[in-house]
């Protein structure tokens, strides 16, 4: 049986186990993988352990569990039939569905998120086909749930519930014959049907005698071998494909324009003259992106979010009535972000391929305008991002947070920046001997030229700058490869955020962004008026929350939830009282 990673405390609390000759010593696992604990130090002290005052949360050196080989599962969502109609105008529905996975492997925290699929959106039909593959590693022998639940597409509101369908699966074998094709029908719960879609549902079924209440869904299952270590960690490997969300609300509030045609952002340019009259049709938009890599994620990317408050606590458990407030608002925010509605576009690449390193570079748009991006890696791959930089702020708490979908626990997080190299050479060196752009003017490229579309020009500059999760920095290694890998003939440069040089190379990003590009200042919950001020008081926030003080916002909910502390409320909402309120508790 492994052994699990102590905190500072617990390792001061029992000395006894620095006495044992083969305590640094990495211990094997069933699952293929040696724990990968840091060296602890010789010199731990009870009083240094005490001493220690950071906030609990961050690097989280946890080994996996012990856990017995694994099978390689390929899931197929065929088609739905006979779905109740979400739209009364149309008498039809704009289908999806999303597939949760949940099986017997021990996790290292409670907390971490189950494995989720999300299908296509089929417009205006209650007989959807997808034909949609989700292949899974890692699955135990022991069997698994599979829930799927199926929604009618309603941006901006709420989707509208169309079914559920739970498959349960008590074994696997080597020899488990699944659900071959052209695969089974199961019937959905009608029970949970929203009420709006099943009132639709049963005034169409008066029209047609032939129609039937209840909706179905069909789905095939196999088995494509054994997978490969580490054994209990499920994750996903296929299909990688990428999606890009707009959103015109918050692209008016940025400024940001792009292109009413899509296909226009990789026209060559021609002549100064040609272009001068050639009018492009653009609009407001403000873009989100995700991408599904290859896992399996490295172990030792695993990070929990930094508890520097009580309330930043109860906010991710959505606990207590601030922590329910500010648990519902950052889900709000993120889905507001990841909008899908008939704008989202979709597109697959091959897992591990150039083709993979070259849609990454288009969904950052190569190396134009000094573009800054913030990100979060998820525990099974998922890449999100969006391009922010620090003049993005979000209220209530961090963009990391909104990023995530309030995950407790996530694999890496900070920002990147793509630049361009004078010559194909895949440099992973922060001072490359090439010219580099925007340090350097380099023809062929932005903000003349279209950029080349060779994913050895550019460099992957990505680092750890996050207060929400705060990645490690020994595990820059393991990101970097993991980059390198999904992103072949793509130069990655991993640096942690108190870099020197990487302070010089963002301000770099910076002053190319006032040259060729735009600035960004986006405040969600906030007028526009207030934008400009965004960082000032993200960082007032931050200093505030880490001194132990509250918001106005927090103080006022605390004073909903314990009227004895109203009036230290109203002291801190008064001028010239900021922060009594905070000194007081």
């Amino acid at each position: 049986m492994a052994t699990t990673a102590e905190s500072p405390l617990d390792q001061a609390a029992g000395p006894d186990v620095h006495d044992r000759p083969d305590a640094d010593a990495p211990e094997p696992m069933q699952n293929g993988q040696n724990s990968h604990k840091l060296p602890r130090p010789a010199s731990m002290s009870l009083k240094k352990a005490v001493k220690s005052k950071k906030p609990p949360g961050g690097f989280d050196q946890t080994p996996l569990p012990n856990a017995p080989p694994g099978y390689t599962v390929r899931f197929c969502f065929k088609y739905a039939a006979n779905l109740p109609p979400g739209d009364l105008t149309t008498v039809s529905s704009d289908p999806f569905l999303t597939a949760t996975l949940k099986a017997s492997n021990p996790k290292r925290h409670k907390e971490e998120p189950d494995l989720v699929h999300r299908t296509q959106t089929k417009r205006r039909t209650t007989e959807p086909e997808w034909n949609e593959d989700w292949i899974v590693a890692n699955v135990p022998a022991s069997g698994f749930t599979l829930k799927c639940r199926l929604y009618d597409e309603d941006s901006p509101d709420k989707d509208d519930r169309l079914g559920n369908v739970t498959v349960k699966v008590p074994q696997l074998f080597e020899d488990w014959d699944g659900i071959p094709a052209p695969g089974k029908e199961f019937d959905a719960k009608k029970r949970i049907i929203s009420k709006r879609a099943l009132v639709l549902k049963a005034i169409t079924t008066c029209f047609n005698a032939d129609m039937h209440v209840t909706p179905r869904l069909c789905i095939t299952m196999e088995i494509l071998g054994k997978s490969d270590p580490p054994h209990a960690q499920m994750y996903t490997v296929g299909p990688t494909r990428w999606t890009k969300h707009f959103s015109p609300m918050i692209g008016r509030l940025t400024g940001t324009k792009v292109n009413t045609d899509a296909e226009q952002d990789h026209e060559k340019h021609g002549s100064k003259e040609e272009d001068s009259k050639k009018k492009k049709s653009q609009k407001y938009d403000f873009q989100a992106n995700e991408m599904q890599l290859q896992g399996p994620v490295p172990p030792e990317l695993y990070h929990r979010f930094v508890e520097f408050r009580p309330i930043i606590g109860s906010m991710f458990s959505s606990t207590g009535l601030r922590g329910k407030i500010l648990n519902l608002a950052l889900h709000k925010q993120h889905n507001r972000i990841y909008n899908f509605d008939q704008s989202t576009e979709w597109g697959s690449f091959e897992p591990c391929s150039s083709q993979a390193a070259l849609s990454f570079l288009r969904l950052a748009h190569f190396d134009e305008g000094g573009r800054v991006f913030t990100y979060v890696l998820t525990l099974d791959g998922t890449f999100r991002f969006t391009e922010t930089g620090k003049e993005f702020g979000i209220d209530l708490l961090s963009k990391h947070t909104m990023h995530s979908n309030v995950a407790p626990y996530i694999a890496c997080s900070g920002e990147f920046f793509i630049r361009r190299l004078e010559r194909p050479v895949s440099s992973d060196d922060p001072k490359p001997k090439e010219k580099v752009h925007p340090d350097d003017e380099i023809a062929g490229g932005p903000p003349q030229d279209d950029p080349p579309t060779d994913p050895s020009f550019y460099q992957l500059v990505i680092d750890n700058d996050s207060g929400t999760y705060r990645p490690d920095k020994s595990i820059l290694p393991k990101l970097k490869a993991f980059l390198e890998k999904n992103f072949p003939g793509l130069g990655v440069v991993a640096m942690h955020w108190e870099t020197e040089r990487l302070k010089e190379m963002k301000q770099a990003q910076r002053d190319t962004k006032k040259n060729e590009g735009r600035m960004i200042n986006v405040v969600m919950n906030r007028s526009a008026s207030s934008i400009s001020s965004a960082e000032s008081r993200l960082e007032a926030r931050d200093s505030t929350w880490e001194a132990g003080g509250k918001s106005k916002r927090e103080a006022a909910l605390a004073a909903v939830e314990d009227p004895s502390q109203l009036k230290q409320a109203i002291k801190g909402a008064l001028p010239g009282k900021k922060g009594e309120a905070s000194a007081a508790t």
